[in-house]
C-alpha cells in the first residue's frame, strides 16, 4: 500500500472518530478587536521508506514568531480558491515547492493560535529528492523530521510559561536539537490524534 493512500485512509478513517483535540488560544487584548484571520500551512510529507515531514526555521530578523519552527503556510489571501490553494501557494513562495510536485491527502483539523489566525492545515505527500529553495526572507532553513517521531505521543511534551501575566501551557516537541512548539507543535498532536494509524510508529509503506 502507497503511503498517499495509507495516509487518506488512515484521515477518513479518523473522522469517524471524535479524539480530544485542541482547539486553540482564546484571544485576548488588541486579538479581540482584529477578529479571526484565515490562514493555512502545508504538511508536507516525503515518500520516504520511513516518511518525514519538512519543516521550516524562520529568520530571526522577522517581526512575528522570529526563530520558531513551523509549516510552510500563511494566511489565505482574496485570490486563492480555498485553504488548499492559499497553503500551496505558500509553500512554493516560501521553500519553492512546485504545487504540482504535491498529493493533497485532507485537510485537518483547523487550530486558532493566540495572534488570532484561524489555521487549516493541508496535509499532502511529496516525492523524496526534490530541490527546495527555502525564500532568504522568510525561511532561514529547513529540515525533515521522522513522521513517526512527531506523532508519537511520547515526544509530545506539555510545558508551561509566563505569558502576559498568566500561566499557560503549550505543547512542544524536540528533535535533535530543535525544538518545536506553540501552534506547530499542537497541530501535530491534533492531526496525531485524529490519524487512526495502525501499530505505533505510523506508516510502512511497503
Amino acid at each position: 500500500m502507497i503511503l498517499a493512500d495509507i495516509l487518506r485512509d488512515a484521515l477518513e478513517r479518523g473522522r469517524r472518530r471524535s479524539p480530544e483535540l485542541l482547539a486553540g488560544d482564546v484571544l485576548e487584548g488588541e486579538e479581540i478587536g482584529r477578529g479571526i484571520t484565515p490562514a493555512a500551512v502545508l504538511v508536507p510529507v516525503v515518500d520516504r521508506p520511513e516518511p518525514t515531514i519538512i519543516l521550516t526555521l524562520r529568520p530571526e530578523t522577522m517581526r512575528k514568531h522570529p526563530g520558531q519552527i513551523s509549516f510552510p503556510g500563511g494566511r489565505i489571501d482574496p485570490g486563492d480558491a480555498d485553504a488548499v490553494a492559499a497553503a500551496l501557494r505558500e509553500a512554493e513562495e516560501e521553500i519553492g515547492l512546485s504545487p504540482a510536485a504535491v498529493d493533497v491527502i485532507g485537510i485537518a483539523d483547523c487550530y486558532r493560535t493566540v495572534t488570532g489566525f484561524e489555521v487549516t492545515p493541508v496535509v499532502g505527500i511529496i516525492p523524496a529528492g526534490l530541490d527546495l529553495t527555502p525564500h532568504p526572507g522568510e525561511v532561514a532553513a529547513l529540515f525533515e523530521a521522522p513522521l513517526h517521531y512527531l506523532l508519537d505521543p511520547v515526544h509530545q511534551k506539555v510545558r508551561t510559561a509566563e505569558w502576559r501575566g498568566r500561566t499557560r501551557s503549550y505543547y512542544e516537541i524536540e528533535w535533535q536539537g530543535r525544538r518545536i512548539w506553540g501552534a506547530t507543535a499542537a497541530m501535530i498532536v491534533n492531526l496525531s490524534r485524529r490519524l487512526e494509524l495502525t501499530g505505533s510508529k505510523g506508516p510502512d509503506p511497503k
